[in-house]
C-alpha cells in the first residue's frame, strides 16, 4: 500500500512510534483527561502538519504512530505536542490561570523508533497495550 504524501518538491512517507510518560509515571491518564488528550494529540500534530495514524493513552504512557513530514525532525514534533499539551492540561485540568514556568506534566525525554513494512505490526501492538498492561499488573499482583 502507499501511503506516500508530497510536498513541493518531494514524496515522503515518513512513520514514527513514540512512546512517552507522565513525570513520575503516575497513573493520570483515566477518565476525563484520557478522552480530552486524544482529541488534543490530534489537533496539535495537524498544526504541524502531522498525522496521528494510531495511539493509545495507556493509563501510565501514551503509544502514538504518527506521521511526520521530513520538513519537521522528530524532536520538534514530540516536544510541540508534550509542551502545549502540558499547558492544555494545567489550565483545563489543574486549575491554572495563568502560563507558569516550571509547571510540567510529561517526563523529560521520550521512545521513539521509525516504522517501516512492519507498519500493521506496530498498530497491532499498540492497539494491545493496555490489555498487555493489565495482564502483566494481575502477574505482579499474583507474584506479591
Amino acid at each position: 500500500m502507499d501511503d506516500s504524501q508530497s510536498l513541493c518538491h518531494s514524496k515522503w512517507e515518513c512513520k514514527y512510534h513514540v512512546v512517552w510518560v507522565p513525570k513520575g509515571r503516575r497513573k493520570a491518564l483515566y477518565g476525563r483527561i484520557r478522552q480530552y488528550l486524544g482529541e488534543l494529540f490530534h489537533s496539535l500534530a495537524r498544526q504541524k502538519e502531522c498525522k496521528v495514524v494510531e495511539g493509545h493513552l495507556c493509563n501510565d504512557h501514551v503509544h502514538i504512530l504518527i506521521s511526520i513530514p521530513p520538513k519537521y525532525s522528530v524532536a520538534q514534533v514530540i516536544g510541540f505536542i508534550k509542551g502545549k499539551s502540558a499547558i492544555h492540561i494545567a489550565i483545563m485540568y489543574l486549575g491554572q490561570k495563568k502560563n507558569f514556568t516550571g509547571m510540567h506534566f510529561w517526563a523529560r525525554g521520550y521512545f521513539v523508533t521509525t516504522v517501516g513494512a512492519d507498519e500493521e505490526t506496530v498498530r497491532n501492538y499498540i492497539k494491545q497495550q493496555e490489555i498487555e498492561d493489565k495482564r502483566l499488573d494481575q502477574m505482579m499482583l499474583a507474584a506479591m
